[in-house]
């Protein structure tokens, strides 16, 4: 897996194109929900693309990354997705644990993310904790959850 951290500007519009259109078919099609992907975000965050060095770069897992104002507070990880066909091969745990590492590595080492609630297990085996009551984020169950210092 080869992975890249990218800004907005950093980009190609191949690469835009390719993240938007898995977004989509995860977030949208997949998950029969239709909702405005494009929030206005994107142009903030930090894009960590993680693509196959076996299927010619193909982008098989994805999220974005928002880095706090001050090192004191939380870095939110969002949209993060693996490409269906790829999901059985440990790419989530990899780019997770890559992105978490990559934030420390920023000097930030609080993290919150807003996860599908069947998700849970997933996220609390890298060390999330739930926080607060489970809700409805476009007709999905979701739970927000954070990542404390050790």
């Amino acid at each position: 897996m080869v992975e890249q951290y990218k800004s907005f500007e950093e980009l190609s519009l191949k690469e835009l194109y390719t993240i938007l259109q898995l977004r989509s078919e995860i977030f949208v099609v997949e998950q029969n929900c239709v909702y405005q992907d494009l929030d206005g975000e994107d142009y903030r965050a930090i894009h960590f693309l993680c693509t196959s060095d076996q299927n010619k770069g193909d982008l098989v897992a994805y999220c974005r990354i928002f880095m706090p104002e001050s090192k004191q507070e939380e870095a939110k990880i969002g949209r993060v997705l693996v490409k269906e066909e790829h999901r059985t091969a440990g790419y989530g745990r990899k780019m997770m644990m890559s992105a978490m590492k990559w934030i420390n590595q920023q000097g930030v080492d609080k993290m919150r993310l807003e996860a599908q609630t069947y998700l849970i297990g997933f996220y609390s085996s890298l060390g999330f904790e739930a926080q607060g009551e489970e809700y409805l984020e476009d007709g999905i169950p979701h739970i927000s959850m954070a990542l404390r210092p050790q």
